[in-house]
């Protein structure tokens, strides 16, 4: 196979971003490993880029106690091997600070209270007021009540009129009764346009230009559909274990942590029928009727379209319970009963400590329906496969078939192959760029509706249970493994088989 780097020439044809208004962003849960990591750097970002408010100021809250100037010490170690001038990190971190307390203490809704109107006195944020849940999720309810009745989830508080907002990231909720009851508890506090589920797997460029690319583009959309594509793979593998998650990921599963979210988002986007505008309602209405016309599955007939495993030396990992059953992966065939994905196959797997970090959608196009080359033996040829490629670098390829030179008849497979940031000539955004400025703006196109979230817990439910009430020992694969046993059989018993894993 021959990889081939087109020549890309990007004509901008309309190109609009929108800087974010005037704001406050509460983050609970700011000592932790994905403020400093993921969002602190992401701000940044946006500062640079001139996305980010003159009039922004943000307060991060913990247990631990910091002091302002202590806060933003841990920022400038997160910031320090940023892309910015030294003049705009300095000006960024001078507007961090932070506010300690226990997050089932009234005085620490008090403080924030008081801290908020501080601040807005000084930057003249207005009511833009974002508060970002980055703390576990059994403390999500906890914490939307006590802000509720600190007047600051309210249309009104005792100062001025609130604009409030209330970012949470997954799991949420750990089964359909879960996923209800943590919804009704913050329901009383925020409103449905007030919420934003984060998924950081739909912040990446590759997952949002799925949609521009199916449809802006006639090439593709008149054969997205039952009629020329075979199947489709979407597969997210990880070489890492469950590191310092251990506790975590025991209570959670590969299917809860992975599967409930990033990977039934990614199908409903490359599924999904045309939405009638690109805004959040119409966008977010279709992929809740691509989850509708999921194949209901029963108790009796996951083990069918399911399999599970768990890597050798799982149990050993710290904070991972000795007898424990946690899948550390997933495979699953799923069907889509509508008009246009009736009887093609969606193939989806993940996995932890597999043989190499790779998150793709792969299209697999119908075989062509008659060789002309069969009495010369090439009766067998290869279909084309479309490849959009998540991470770790992100881009595209197509697979197709082409005649090579010399002989009369000497055919190759060909792959067109280009990479988002070799092509544009820039470094890839972080996803959480483009989350954050989405909720500043108040844009929910890329955050999951709870009757979205909601189907795909009832389609998983009846895996859950099954799987709680099996008493088979659970399939071991060798760590840096290329293939699972029971997701290539899988597959394999429809007469396909899994892409290679590089």
């Amino acid at each position: 196979m021959k990889d081939i780097q087109p020549k890309v020439l990007s004509t901008e044809i309309a190109c609009a971003e929108t800087a974010a208004p005037p704001c406050a962003l509460v983050i609970f849960g700011a000592s932790g490993d994905l403020v400093q990591r993921k969002l602190i750097p992401s701000l940044l970002a946006l500062h640079h880029k001139k996305l980010l408010s003159d009039r922004f100021c943000l307060i991060g809250c913990g247990r631990t106690e910091l002091s302002d100037q202590a806060f933003r010490e841990k920022a400038v170690q997160a910031l320090a091997h940023e892309d910015a001038p030294q003049a705009e990190k300095d000006d960024f971190v001078t507007r961090l600070y932070f506010v300690s307390g226990d997050y089932n203490s009234e005085d620490l809704y008090r403080n924030i209270t008081n801290k908020l109107e501080a601040l807005n006195k000084k930057y003249d944020y207005g009511s833009r007021t974002l508060f970002y849940l980055s703390v576990p999720p059994l403390l999500y309810g906890i914490i939307s009540e006590h802000l509720r009745q600190a007047g600051l989830a309210c249309s009104q508080s005792s100062e001025h009129s609130m604009d409030a907002s209330l970012i949470v990231e997954k799991p949420f909720g750990h089964d359909l009764a879960s996923a209800h009851e943590l919804n009704t508890t913050i329901g009383r506090c925020f409103k449905e346009d007030q919420i934003y589920r984060i998924d950081h797997y739909l912040g990446k460029e590759t997952v949002q230009n799925i949609l521009m690319f199916r449809f802006a583009n006639t090439l593709f959309e008149p054969v997205w559909n039952r009629n020329y594509i075979d199947h489709i793979q979407i597969t997210i593998a990880e070489t890492l274990g469950v590191e310092h998650r251990g506790e975590y990921y025991d209570h959670s599963g590969a299917l809860r942590d992975m599967f409930q979210n990033h990977m039934l988002q990614m199908l409903a986007m490359i599924a999904m029928e045309p939405p009638v505008t690109f805004e959040a309602d119409s966008v977010r209405d279709e992929k809740l009727k691509l989850l509708r016309s999921l194949r209901p599955l029963t108790q009796e007939a996951v083990s069918q379209y399911f399999v599970r495993g768990q890597y050798a030396g799982y149990t050993s990992e710290p904070g991972v319970a000795r007898d424990s059953k946690t899948e550390t992966y997933v495979a699953a065939k799923l069907h889509i009963d509508n008009w246009r994905w009736r009887d093609v196959h969606f193939y989806l797997r993940t996995g932890k400590r597999l043989a190499a970090k790779t998150t793709e959608i792969a299209v697999t196009f119908k075989r062509i329906p008659h060789s002309l080359f069969a009495s010369s033996g090439l009766d067998e040829i290869p279909p084309n496969v479309l490849v959009m490629k998540i991470q770790p670098e992100e881009g595209m390829s197509l697979r197709f078939q082409a005649k090579r030179p010399g002989s009369k008849l000497c055919m190759g497979t060909l792959n067109m192959d280009f990479s988002y940031e070799k092509v544009f000539g820039i470094k890839m955004p972080e996803s959480y760029q483009r989350l954050l400025l989405d909720c500043m703006l108040g844009d929910q196109t890329l955050f999951m509706r709870f009757d979205t979230l909601e189907n795909t817990w009832r389609h998983l439910d009846p895996v859950l249970k099954a799987w709680a009430a099996s008493s088979d020992p659970l399939p071991t694969y060798d760590p840096g493994s290329d293939r699972f046993d029971a997701a290539s059989q899988l597959i394999e018993a429809d007469g396909r088989s899994w892409r290679p894993l590089d």
